[in-house]
């Protein structure tokens, strides 16, 4: 008899689609791959009434909802309203307390306000709101991959991330992440599961090992 497949839901980083996962490489026999791509926001959308919606894309009951960098916040927010096999962030943040002290300080003087997303129109650019000035040489891979750019999203996109309220970690969201991710640094990061010489981008260049930590995650009961 066949064995049933379990089903598996990405949800990428900022302004990222569904290419960042193009190194994942999971058994196709075992699982069914889905990506789940950014909605466009309503005008005032609160992060649970988004959150709600993306989730509201998911068909099927006890899958494996995996996150990326923002796209870890999405889904932590996803889960209440899922019953899910299991909850995975990676290179990401479970709470504000792992927010860097540059997002802290964009969050008290709105900074994020400035960011003038009308006229992001370059990869270059993108990466540089999305990701960070002082990783933009390091990351110019992500340069492909960054093409939502639509403005109502990266407004909503980028505040959200910037204003995540969680205080505490939820109790059954598994972490994966770099040491040397200079986005989301190591130091402010508890209890990963680590990658050594990880950067912010290892869903791309370190698939491989990002796969076989998923599927040893997933399989293990």
């Amino acid at each position: 008899m066949n064995q049933e497949k379990i089903h598996v839901y990405f949800v990428p980083g900022l302004a990222a689609g569904k290419e960042i996962f193009k190194n994942i490489n999971l058994p196709k026999e075992h699982y069914k791959i889905h990506i789940l791509e950014w909605l466009i926001p309503n005008k005032k959308e609160s992060i649970e009434a988004y959150a709600s919606r993306m989730a509201s894309r998911i068909k099927h009951n006890n899958s494996v909802l995996i996150g990326v960098s923002f796209g870890g916040v999405m889904v932590q927010e996803m889960s209440a309203y899922l019953s899910l096999r299991r909850l995975i962030i990676v290179s990401s943040v479970k709470c504000r307390n792992e927010l860097p002290a540059r997002l802290k300080i964009a969050k008290k003087t709105r900074a994020y306000k400035l960011i003038p997303t009308s006229l992001v129109l370059s990869a270059d650019d993108l990466t540089k709101y999305a990701i960070g000035p002082k990783s933009k040489k390091r990351l110019s891979l992500y340069n492909t991959y960054l093409h939502v750019r639509n403005k109502k999203y990266l407004d909503w996109a980028i505040e959200n991330m910037v204003c995540w309220k969680r205080e505490k970690p939820l109790e059954d969201v598994i972490h994966i992440h770099g040491d040397s991710d200079i986005v989301f640094p190591i130091k402010n990061i508890k209890n990963p599961i680590l990658l050594e010489g990880g950067t912010h981008i290892m869903i791309l260049n370190k698939g491989s090992w990002v796969s076989e930590k998923l599927i040893e995650i997933i399989e293990n009961n």
